[in-house]
């Protein structure tokens, strides 16, 4: 009787959900996949050995990557990211100043329809503006991940706006856009320029 026997990798799903294909250049769903070695008997596997890794596969491309292409956004979490982060960014200018201000709501609405923010209205202005720092640094920081450098500095420049909306900037205002340029990924001496650069073409 004739064996065939031999060793294979076989593998089995593990979570699916949605990604940024690489390759296809949008988003995707995926199946998360582990590989193991198992030894086969008449191509069967009969025995498992040692797991031999972990891939993302499109389900569309059929292409497998290594698991960290799961870091990426998606395009959903960047369109979402950037109206979310402008708002904590305005809440954060507001509530340094200019809080109460007509003027100052109106530009902070302004900016995040700017980023795709819809519903954005004073009710939502006075939610935002009783939030936790930590929660509004948060959404400022994912916003600044899925920014170029010159989309971060007109990023910036809208906040910068919002402090101007109800007169020359405070201290507590300059000190809150430092603090939102920082979680974007900006320098010191970058956001100053941008600072002084809006401020110069409000005037």
């Amino acid at each position: 009787m004739l064996l065939i026997f031999g060793l294979s990798v076989f593998f089995r799903t593990v979570s699916e959900g949605t990604f940024h294909c690489p390759r296809c250049g949008g988003d995707r769903a995926y199946r998360r996949r582990v590989g193991r070695r198992w030894f086969t008997l008449f191509f069967l596997p009969v025995i498992p050995f040692n797991q031999v890794g972990e891939v993302v596969e499109c389900r569309t491309c059929r292409t497998r990557f290594d698991i960290a292409v799961l870091q990426s956004p998606t395009a959903r979490q960047m369109a979402a990211a950037l109206p979310a982060g402008m708002r904590a960014a305005a809440a954060l200018v507001l509530r340094a100043g200019g809080a109460a201000t007509p003027a100052a709501r109106a530009r902070a609405a302004e900016a995040v329809h700017g980023y795709g923010g819809t519903g954005y209205d004073d009710a939502a202005v006075e939610h935002d503006l009783r939030l936790g720092e930590p929660f509004l640094e948060e959404e400022i920081a994912a916003a600044g991940a899925q920014l170029a450098p010159e989309a971060k500095e007109w990023f910036l420049a809208q906040a910068v706006r919002v402090g101007l909306a109800d007169g020359p900037l405070g201290d507590a205002e300059r000190r809150a856009l430092h603090r939102v340029a920082h979680l974007l990924g900006m320098s010191p001496a970058h956001a100053l320029g941008v600072i002084v650069t809006t401020e110069g073409a409000a005037r």
